[in-house]
């Protein structure tokens, strides 16, 4: 019987599309099975909640009944939350790439009726413009080309299941290199815009693997130029509109080269890459505007995206009404309204607003044209004004909200906040960490101790994906340096196993996306290369390394290594595509930790939370009977188990009982890979 069944769904993206006229199936084996018993082909949409051009092309095509009525007698129509299944996702979005266009959301594909695809594209509008076809055209011309043309449809879907199949299986004897990765670093910090941050160009994205290995060259090579194009960065993101300067909380990207208009929706993983980077470059720099930004993120993660358990959302929409940004933007009659004329004149000044508007007759909110701070009467001032002004933009129809949790996405959050809580001695904030961890792992967890990737409404479901594994093991990581409490670090160790036994490339290495018992992908994709949230790869390299450091069992960094060769014919083909990889491999041969030990440790606490060690495995402000593994081998009884002990891989030093040598210490150790002086 045709008729659209998303209602049946939990995801708020599928749910946005459940009165559709167009008879939408969830992927799963009743649409593939539909598509085989009709030999139609299938038309899959991908998209997301919170993304803005999927609202354009559902308002204009998907809420339309004659195009719906196409779509209906031709295609088995099948809709797909990226978030929600991520691997399916991957793999149509690799397919579109290697048809030569580039990505995007929403994802338009067409398969045969294997799920195999054959042609694709993106947005495409309800009538002819844009420089694309109407979407009608399209869909008329690829049924036809389905029917009339079944070898080359065929011949089509072989070569790109042939592609998608045979990516990431060319190791080499490439071998990551200090030097190379210097010299990575210096290439990329060429490309970094001089005067406004971010890669040159526009749009622009935050791109945490990129700026987390020129933070980690910036420091290993002491290089000023890395560091400063770090910091220059983060500044104009802080400053910019893409960051909510009233409620908290970073956009997704820039739509210009500026980081002035953003594209204005929120979303979990870029924040939790923000906060963590913001972390360490504060802890370097003491910068106020740093610590600034993390303390309003935190506070808008915790006023705003928890979700009913205490697990994190997903996302915020870029739209209300109907329109991007809406919820964000002033006028300047409207700020006058708010604050009188007098403070108007003064905020506006400071905050871009004109009658004119620097976005469609509206002002976004940045501080672009003067980053510095002002005198610290007039920011209190400022403070002022700011609550005044969320005051009054709180009754506005909000963006929407989608609270499903998603447990690859809460384990880099759960990962930056602990850091932040123990950096920034905030309880409350690694109290925040320590539910959402606790919801996962009650939540969606089967009997088993299997994952499961996403739960909204009380139920958890979609079969987790690597990601989901190696980012609620960075989390657990983060947690145990943060508490001492061996739970986390037992979780770490069985969730390692877990993607060894299900997800672990037995042929040649490395990784896959998917399980080997997810049944319903049609290739498993293997990929290290960077995308707008690190790779499962990148992620479990550091967790295999600081595992193998913590435990003092070999196999881990053996695995470590054997990850990264399985990758090394990919990064010595394309390095900057593989920054997060190269970031994580610089521990390979020499992981920093610290422990700060018995005794009063608030000097040293303060002393190490005022140097960047990236990378670092740390403990303070914790029980000192946590496990620590080179300690033993240090030094034993008496006096001396008080101070600071720092190792680098297995060697440790003296303890240091005062500040200034630890600061010392650390300055010495972070630039090198071996601990010796």
């Amino acid at each position: 019987m045709s008729e659209n069944r998303l209602h049946l769904e939990t995801s708020p993206y599928l749910l946005q599309h459940k009165d559709n006229p167009v008879h939408w199936w969830s992927w799963g084996p009743e649409a593939l099975a539909e598509a085989k018993r009709t030999g139609k082909p299938i038309l899959l949409s991908v998209g997301y909640a919170a993304c803005h051009w999927c609202h354009v092309m559902a308002h204009e095509s998907f809420e339309d009944p004659a195009t719906a009525e196409v779509m209906n007698g031709l295609y088995v129509n099948i809709k797909v939350d990226r978030e929600e299944r991520p691997d399916i996702d991957a793999i149509y979005m690799g397919a579109l790439h290697r048809l030569g266009e580039q990505g995007g959301w929403p994802l338009t594909m067409f398969l045969d009726s294997d799920a195999r695809p054959f042609w694709g594209g993106t947005y495409f509008p309800k009538d002819q413009r844009y420089g694309r076809p109407a979407f009608v055209t399209v869909l008329l011309r690829i049924a036809e080309a389905f029917d009339s043309q079944p070898e080359q449809v065929r011949a089509n879907a072989d070569k790109i299941i042939a592609s998608l199949a045979g990516q990431s299986v060319n190791p080499s004897g490439f071998v990551a290199s200090e030097a190379m990765i210097r010299e990575l670093a210096g290439r990329i910090t060429r490309a970094v815009d001089p005067e406004h941050g971010g890669l040159n160009g526009a749009p622009k994205f935050p791109q945490w693997n990129v700026f987390w290995l020129l933070w980690r060259g910036a420091i290993r090579f002491d290089d000023a130029a890395a560091r400063d194009a770090v910091l220059n960065t983060l500044t104009h993101i802080c400053q910019g509109g893409i960051y909510d300067h009233l409620g908290g909380g970073f956009a997704r990207y820039s739509v210009d080269e500026r980081w002035l208009v953003p594209h204005f929706e929120k979303m979990l993983y870029d924040n939790a890459l923000l906060i963590d980077l913001l972390t360490e470059a504060w802890r370097e720099t003491q910068d106020p505007l740093y610590a600034a930004r993390i303390l309003e993120t935190v506070d808008w993660l915790n006023r705003e995206m928890i979700a009913n358990g205490g697990g994190f959302a997903a996302s915020l929409d870029a739209d209300s009404e109907g329109e991007e940004g809406k919820f964000y933007v002033w006028t300047a009659r409207e700020i006058a309204d708010v604050l009188g004329q007098d403070d108007a004149v003064f905020f506006g000044h400071v905050y871009d607003v004109t009658q004119a508007g620097n976005f469609e007759g509206h002002s976004i909110l940045n501080r672009l044209h003067n980053l510095a701070p002002l005198s610290e009467a007039d920011e209190a001032r400022l403070a002022v004004m700011r609550a005044k002004l969320f005051a009054a933009r709180a009754p506005r129809i909000r963006p929407g909200w989608d609270d499903k949790v998603l447990a690859d996405w809460n384990g880099l959050m759960i990962a930056a906040v602990a850091r932040a809580a123990v950096v920034f001695a905030k309880s409350e904030w690694l109290a925040m960490a320590k539910r959402a961890f606790v919801f996962v792992v009650e939540k969606m967890q089967t009997p088993d101790g299997r994952l499961w990737h996403s739960a909204r409404g009380g139920i958890s479901k979609a079969p987790a994906t690597a990601s989901d594994y190696a980012n609620m093991t960075w989390g657990a990581l983060r947690l145990y340096q943060a508490t001492g409490d061996a739970n986390y670090l037992a979780h770490a160790v069985r969730w390692t196993t877990t993607l060894d036994r299900h997800y672990w490339d037995t042929a040649s290495g490395g990784y896959f996306t998917a399980a080997d018992d997810t049944s319903d992908v049609i290739v498993r994709l293997k990929s290290a290369s960077d995308d707008a949230v690190p790779s499962a790869n990148t992620i479990q390299l550091s967790n295999l390394i600081a595992l193998s450091a913590l435990t003092g069992d070999a196999t881990y960094d053996r695995r470590a290594r054997d990850l990264f060769v399985a990758f090394s014919g990919a990064v010595a083909s394309g390095p900057v595509g593989h920054c997060g990889l190269l970031a994580a491999a610089l521990d390979l041969d020499g992981i920093v930790q610290i422990k700060i030990r018995s005794g009063d440790t608030t000097l040293l606490c303060q002393a190490l939370h005022g140097v960047s060690v990236p990378g670092a495995i740390e403990f303070a402000r914790i029980s000192n009977d946590v496990q620590f593994r080179p300690e033993a081998a240090a030094v034993s009884g008496g006096p001396e188990l008080a101070g600071a002990l720092i190792c680098v891989g297995p060697v440790c030093g003296a303890p240091l009982v005062d500040a200034a040598s630890l600061c010392a210490r650390l300055l010495q150790v972070r630039r090198s890979m071996t601990g010796s002086d």
